[in-house]
C-alpha cells in the first residue's frame, strides 16, 4: 500500500469523495456539500492509494480556543489497516494548540477515540437538522 497525503483542495474529485462517504459510510454528501465544508475546514487531509481516493478527513478549527474533528471516512477496502488511527492522529496534530479538540463520535465507537486522549464531555449539547433520526441513531439523549 503505497499512500499519498494531501491537503490540498484543487486536485480533489468532489464526485469521488462523495462516494467515499457512502460507502465508508457516513451517509450520502453531495459533493458541493463537501466541497463546502472541507473548504470551510482549517485542516484536512485527502488519502490516496495508487490514484485512489481510500481516506479523508477535517478539523473544523478558530486558530485558538476550538478544533472540532469531523467527517473521518475510510474505504471499506482500508478499515482495518491503521489508515483510520493516521488520519485521526494526523488532524490531532494538525490541532494541537488549540485549547480544546473537541469530536463526536458514532455511538459504540468511542473506545477508538479514547485512545488519542478524548473523553466523554458531560455538557455536550447539539441541535441537528433531524433530531429524530439522530435520537434514534444514538447520537442524542433527552435526559
Amino acid at each position: 500500500m503505497a499512500l499519498t497525503w494531501t491537503d490540498k483542495l484543487d486536485t480533489v474529485d468532489w464526485t469521488e469523495l462523495s462516494a467515499l462517504y457512502r460507502a465508508a459510510p457516513l451517509g450520502d454528501k453531495a459533493p458541493r456539500h463537501l466541497q463546502t465544508v472541507f473548504s470551510n475546514s482549517l485542516f484536512r487531509c485527502f488519502v490516496h492509494d495508487d490514484g485512489t481516493l481510500v481516506g479523508a478527513g477535517r478539523a473544523l478549527a478558530d486558530g485558538g480556543d476550538c478544533a472540532y474533528i469531523c467527517d473521518i471516512a475510510v474505504l471499506p477496502s482500508h478499515q482495518g489497516t491503521g489508515l483510520g488511527k493516521q488520519i485521526v492522529a494526523h488532524l490531532v496534530e494538525a490541532s494541537r494548540g488549540h485549547r480544546k479538540i473537541i469530536l463526536y463520535a458514532v455511538p459504540g465507537k468511542e473506545p477508538f477515540y479514547r485512545r488519542f486522549g478524548f473523553l466523554r464531555m458531560k455538557t455536550a449539547m447539539a441541535i441537528f437538522q433531524n433530531q429524530q433520526q439522530q435520537l434514534e441513531r444514538g447520537y442524542l439523549g433527552e435526559d
